[in-house]
C-alpha cells in the first residue's frame, strides 16, 4: 500500500486539488467534503490529477487538519 502524506506535503497538494476543482467550476468545499464523508475519490476531479492526489492524503489527518485550521489551532 502506497505511504499517505501529511504535514506540508498535504497543505500543498490540498491547494492543488482545490485549484484543480475551482478550474473546472465545482465548489471546492462541497466536493472535498463529500469525498472526506464518503472515501469515493469521483467527488475529486481527475483534471490536473487531482483525484490521484486526494487518495495520497489521510482522510482523518486532512479532517483534523481543516478542523484545527478552522478553529486556528
Amino acid at each position: 500500500m502506497e505511504n499517505k502524506i501529511d504535514g506540508n506535503d498535504m497543505e500543498i497538494l490540498l491547494g492543488e486539488i482545490y485549484d484543480a476543482l475551482c478550474e473546472k467550476g465545482y465548489d471546492p468545499a462541497r466536493q472535498i467534503a463529500g469525498y472526506i464523508l464518503s472515501e469515493d475519490p469521483v467527488y475529486i476531479t481527475d483534471w490536473k490529477n487531482a483525484r490521484g492526489k486526494i487518495v495520497k492524503i489521510d482522510r482523518d489527518k486532512l479532517l483534523i487538519a481543516l478542523i484545527d485550521n478552522y478553529f486556528k489551532k
